[in-house]
């Protein structure tokens, strides 16, 4: 709990660097009249929607388990990161539904400078928090603040392009660029947010936690394998939100009490822990010799 409080705090960081960059892209829109700022500016407005469903989601996944919900609540956090990819491409549509008129009737931009300066502030401050955030979503296996941080790392492109393209318009008078510059920033972001969806979709079928975690195990069981002389069989993993589930078939000799075989199982599972973080581990103990240990494999699938 203390650990998921911890992501809370971040999450909140997330949220007040919207709330302080909403208020420069917008006051720098309002300056210069840009449709490309103005598509800063509502990409930024999605950034602090996604904040808020992201400390929300955190909030609910850190909820313990309960009658209705045995296994937790961890999946959540895939919620969220769906949310932020479908509010980014609603972004990407807004920006597109302005700047389309523009391409028929440019207009010439006023104050460009202090906007562009503003915009950059605002973009510096997302900087920071995007690479705190991604670190921290990585460490803490946190797909909702890894998100949150990718998408924030994408408003900092988007805008420095922005940012460049209206310093180009203000050295070089063509205004048609702006309203280009705002659709070139739409298509950027519609690509991130059917990436951030298709991750969100892919948690909530219950796939199967990385390769090289997988590998990890399957080199734990051929060391017990050979030490023990036991087999395995029936590895099932998911992932949920920070969650690794990893369960599996332990075929001991049929002469071990039931006490060994216990004790081996829980020592296994502990090493299984140890190497895969945030792992819940579930192991179903059979004799070796018996063919009907091996014919309940799919059973479990």
């Amino acid at each position: 709990m203390a650990a998921d409080r911890k992501l809370w705090r971040y999450a909140w960081l997330s949220l007040s660097a919207a709330v302080l960059t909403i208020a420069l892209k917008t006051y720098a829109w309002h300056l210069t009249g840009s449709v490309g700022l103005l598509s800063d500016a509502l990409e930024t407005i999605a950034n602090l929607v996604t904040a808020l469903l992201t400390l929300s989601m955190l909030k609910i996944a850190a909820m313990p388990p309960d009658a209705r919900h045995p296994y937790g609540r961890f999946k959540a956090e895939y919620l969220a990161s769906g949310a932020e990819g479908a509010f980014i491409v609603f972004a990407a549509v807004s920006i597109v539904y302005a700047a389309v008129p523009r391409l028929g009737a440019p207009q010439p931009l006023s104050a460009p400078l202090l906007g562009i300066a503003l915009s950059a502030a605002a973009t510096a401050i997302n900087l920071g928090v995007a690479l705190k955030l991604i670190a921290v979503g990585k460490r803490e296996r946190s797909i909702a603040l890894e998100a949150d941080g990718r998408h924030l790392m994408t408003d900092v492109w988007t805008s420095v392009g922005v940012i460049c393209g209206v310093t180009l318009v203000a050295l070089t008078g063509w205004a048609i660029l702006d309203p280009l510059i705002g659709i070139a920033v739409a298509a950027h972001i519609v690509w991130a947010g059917f990436m951030l969806m298709r991750r969100s979709y892919s948690g909530l079928l219950d796939a199967a936690i990385p390769a090289n975690e997988v590998a990890d195990i399957e080199r734990i069981f051929e060391e017990y394998r050979s030490r023990h002389g036991v087999a395995f069989h029936a590895l099932l993993t998911r992932q949920a939100g920070t969650h690794r589930f990893v369960s599996f078939h332990l075929l001991v000799r049929d002469a071990w009490p039931v006490a060994r075989a216990h004790e081996l199982s829980e020592e296994i599972e502990a090493r299984i822990r140890a190497r895969i973080a945030g792992a819940i581990t579930l192991s179903h103990i059979e004799p070796i010799s018996q063919p009907a240990s091996y014919e309940d494999i799919e059973l479990e699938r």
